[in-house]
């Protein structure tokens, strides 16, 4: 199925994303816009981004709030989601340690509700937004397949992303709810803002373009596999619309593997910074040494094949650093700021 027909597949429909207003989520917005769809409803508390992250439509409305509210639940259940594409978490390895309760009650009880208000409305599919830099833990095989889930995980994030695939598996096999996993890894892109408890790549991008070294916890050489959104939204979208994908977990990943280190250079060379490189001690959570992700289950099912080149990713995110600096600038409260 190309992607002119997953598209189709969205149009006149209603759907709900939760989160929606973070960079997966604003990107899925405005891939799904030019689909003609009935309307695209998004639930977001702004924990994790800002209104202006989205763009000004007729056919999108934004509701204000969280998933652990019941109220608002109710306001865009109201809707009928055709689709529910469930993006909403507390977010981040280190947040979960800090506040694990939180985690918890969001990753948690609050796809719980989630889940049970689509069982009560019926949509055509629930795309959940899963980990795969969780649920393989620290010590799986090279690349990373989707039977080598563990149990001995290293964060709460983690370890609720699991209980979240769980919930999603039990949901279709128990209520037939058409689930769909998606195992992220690493995204990175356009319409994710810096700060505390946020990712590598915005966060590197927006220390070099102020002129800082880039600290970076550990030796440099562990590796991660860097998604570009683009991609991750093309495999979400296709989720929400191949029926092999119901009662599934598959990894979306660009099943590249690459160092800090030199993910540090290129954001150096990217900007134009030459304040260089720094190293802290490795955070005590931080087992995983070596990240890379097949996608061959993708492949097989969905026709994914990521098509972002890594460099090419990481100028589109400076790019669009640089043209929301000012907005970004006023947006981070002291909490976020890097230094």
């Amino acid at each position: 199925m190309d992607y002119q027909e997953v598209l189709h597949h969205y149009k006149n429909k209603t759907i709900l994303i939760t989160g929606g207003a973070g960079c997966i989520g604003s990107n899925i917005v405005r891939a799904l816009l030019p689909a003609e769809p009935k309307r695209i409803v998004v639930l977001d508390d702004y924990s994790s981004s800002y209104p202006w992250n989205l763009p000004h439509h007729a056919l999108l409305e934004v509701v204000k709030g969280s998933i652990l509210d019941e109220q608002k639940l109710k306001q865009v259940f109201y809707k009928r989601p055709d689709f529910v594409i469930h993006l909403a978490a507390h977010f981040a390895n280190q947040n979960s340690i800090d506040h694990p309760e939180t985690d918890l009650k969001v990753n948690g009880l609050g796809l719980l509700k989630v889940l049970e208000y689509s069982r009560l409305v019926k949509p055509e599919r629930f795309v959940f937004a899963g980990s795969g830099c969780s649920v393989y833990g620290s010590h799986a095989k090279i690349p990373f397949k989707e039977e080598a889930v563990t149990l001995t995980l290293d964060t709460p994030y983690q370890i609720h992303k699991l209980l979240g695939e769980l919930y999603c598996n039990h949901y279709n096999t128990i209520y037939d709810l058409p689930t769909a996993i998606g195992r992220f890894f690493n995204v990175f892109g356009p319409g994710e803002v810096p700060g505390r408890y946020r990712n590598v790549i915005p966060n590197f991008t927006w220390m070099a373009m102020h002129g800082r070294p880039l600290t970076i916890t550990g030796t440099g050489d562990e590796t991660r596999d860097f998604a570009y959104v683009g991609d991750i939204v093309d495999g979400v979208l296709r989720m929400g619309v191949i029926d092999g994908a119901i009662g599934h977990a598959m990894n979306l990943a660009s099943a590249t593997e690459t160092s800090v280190k030199e993910l540090a250079t290129l954001i150096n060379d990217v900007t134009g910074n030459d304040a260089g490189i720094a190293y802290s001690p490795k955070r005590e959570w931080d087992k995983s040494n070596r990240r890379l992700a097949s996608i061959e289950k993708a492949r097989r099912i969905l026709g994914f094949e990521p098509k972002m080149q890594f460099k090419t990713g990481l100028e589109n995110v400076h790019t669009w650093l640089t043209e929301h600096k000012d907005l970004i600038d006023r947006s981070l409260g002291p909490q976020n700021r890097l230094w």
